[in-house]
């Protein structure tokens, strides 16, 4: 499927879509506020009665001043409907308080992002993330995620989580062939896929490499699930280049992991990794690539995605597009030998070995 590549919007609709970009922050804290403030809540719980104005104010507790303001935004976003002086929610309200999705993209636009956007331009000149700076003082987000604010925390891994966790089911047979017993994680993170190894075979031993944040975060939850004998751990930075990934694994695992750097980091750390790699080992790599996605309302959030790693995670990576990707892994002296897509939500399994 091809996507972008036809106008789809008359020009009136075009100039519609304009003027909701140019109220874009507008729309969102007032969306977030109707939500997070219960008033979606208590619309949704009247049905098709419907509530007034003045009786939602009086079941939230707020000023009828700031209840009408929020409200008659939300009429123009299509978030709730007005019918004889009565609301009631619309079906983009509906998602709005609902959907799983809407919700993990507007708090990790919300708690880790919208302050540090306001620095995105800096950080397009640069190459820095410039908007790092109002989350903490780190060179990357990485470094400091497990000192991040607990909500700002949750946001964080509730929408990294999201577009992989339901990938992992899927992906385990794909990873655990040919023999395949040993695994080296880089970028384990807290620890979901290992664990999720773990238990889809007995015989399976993981050790997960990441920084001294993460993995104490991962020993903790592989602690409480009661498999400390079958997962390892090995402190790294993988960004240094005299890092080379420990030896003796079948395959060298990286999901949603790469999408963390540049592509010359990129192909830093594949070459790395070749070096790690028993003959006819295998790099393993899942990644949501933008232009490999069913639908381009999923290839759009990917995409408004990589302005987070350009303004606050490290200010040179993205969500990146499959072309540019597989550019580094040949660059990198690897080959594709099998690729699976639609993996889950959104994800792409590259299955990589080292060009003979």
């Amino acid at each position: 499927m091809t996507l972008f590549n036809k106008e789809k919007r008359s020009a009136f609709e075009a100039k519609e879509i304009a003027q909701w970009i140019a109220f874009g922050p507008v729309i969102f804290q007032t969306a977030r506020i109707l939500r997070n403030s219960g008033i979606l809540r208590e619309i949704d719980k009247a049905g098709e009665a419907g509530l007034t104005l003045e009786e939602i104010t009086e079941i939230v507790k707020l000023p009828e001043y700031g209840v009408r303001v929020l409200l008659e935004s939300g009429l123009g976003t299509g978030l709730v409907l007005l019918n004889e002086k009565r609301f009631t929610l619309g079906k983009t309200g509906f998602f709005i308080l609902h959907d799983e999705l809407t919700r993990v993209n507007m708090d990790f636009v919300q708690d880790v992002n919208y302050r540090g956007l306001f620095h995105l331009e800096e950080s397009i000149q640069t190459g820095k993330p410039a908007g790092l700076k109002e989350l903490g003082n780190w060179n990357t987000v990485y470094e400091g995620l497990s000192q991040l604010p607990p909500q700002i925390q949750k946001s964080w891994f509730n929408f990294d989580h999201y577009f992989s966790d339901d990938a992992f089911p899927k992906a385990l047979p794909l990873v655990y062939t040919e023999g395949v017993k040993k695994l080296l994680d880089i970028g384990g993170n807290t620890g979901k896929f290992a664990m999720a190894s773990a238990k889809y075979k007995a015989d399976i031993s993981v050790t997960i490499m990441d920084l001294p944040g993460q993995l104490n975060m991962a020993k903790k939850n592989v602690e409480a699930a009661g498999l400390q004998n079958r997962i390892n751990f090995v402190e790294a930075n993988i960004l240094d280049e005299t890092v080379i990934p420990p030896s003796g694994f079948d395959v060298i695992w990286m999901s949603q992991f790469l999408d963390c750097f540049s592509e010359a980091q990129i192909e830093s750390i594949l070459r790395r990794c070749a070096k790690a790699l028993p003959e006819n080992g295998m790099v393993i790599i899942m990644e949501p690539f933008w232009d490999k996605q069913r639908f381009e309302i999923a290839a759009f959030c990917l995409q408004q995605t990589s302005p987070y790693f350009t303004a606050v995670a490290n200010g040179t990576s993205q969500m990146y597009g499959y072309e540019t990707f597989i550019k580094c892994i040949h660059n990198a002296g690897f080959e594709i030998v099998e690729e699976t897509h639609k993996v889950g939500i959104s994800q792409s399994l590259l299955k990589c070995r080292v060009k003979k």
